[in-house]
């Protein structure tokens, strides 16, 4: 074993906030729900990143969506609801939503971090680097970098370091920017902090889960 799930999220609209779980299931897709819907900017739809996101308006992390039954709610800072399709939300925001069954992930299907790297750049909460698995560990998960792990029900390809973004510079509860936590990665960590992740087997994960890898620097024996 070489950690343990401290903790699982899934974000159901790309660059809101999150919802924290005690258990989820990964698909082939990464976590079932996880970046399954996003807003399109008007104007941009050929230029490869379409999306909107927190870079442009980090606002849009205090937009917290939830899953009821197979439906996304959205409620806004203002405290409204809205179905995640509701023509009046895509006023609101200036873009349009749009829903991909694979989701819309910037680079891989499954992002994790571990505690220890989030606290050896004094982020102080997790969220800020919207993971969908915190890991407790006495190591490093950037040497994971190869290996297969085995994680609940399911086993992972650890398969590269998360290169990070000015994303990571808002703050998840108050919207604001803080550009020190994205100095302290560029200053010791050269811009990446936690690592990506492929599905190579679903199943159910949960808090809790020992991590332990499987195969090391040989992912294709999976």
């Amino acid at each position: 074993m070489v950690g343990r799930v401290h903790a699982v999220h899934r974000y159901p609209v790309k660059s809101m906030a999150g919802e924290v779980l005690e258990a989820a299931d990964l698909s082939w897709h990464g976590v079932v729900d996880d970046r399954r819907w996003g807003f399109v900017r008007e104007g941009r739809v050929r230029d490869g990143f379409p999306w909107l996101t927190a870079r442009q308006r980090p606002d849009l992390v205090l937009h917290r969506p939830r899953l009821v039954g197979r439906t996304v709610v959205v409620r806004t800072p203002a405290g409204r609801e809205h179905d995640v399709a509701d023509p009046a939300l895509a006023a609101l925001l200036g873009a349009r939503p749009m829903k991909l069954d694979r989701g819309t992930f910037d680079s891989a299907p499954v992002s994790l971090i571990s505690t220890r790297s989030v606290a050896a750049v004094g982020a102080g909460d997790a969220r800020r680097f919207r993971p969908n698995l915190v890991v407790e560990t006495d190591g490093d998960e950037d040497d994971w970098v190869g290996w297969a792990v085995a994680v609940g029900g399911a086993v992972l390809r650890i398969d590269r370091r998360d290169r990070r973004c000015a994303v990571v510079s808002v703050d998840p509860d108050t919207g604001e920017r803080d550009r020190s936590v994205l100095r302290a990665i560029a200053r010791g960590h050269d811009m990446a902090l936690g690592v990506y992740a492929s599905v190579v087997v679903p199943g159910r994960i949960a808090v809790g889960d020992a991590v332990v890898p499987v195969s090391e620097g040989a992912p294709a024996l999976l």
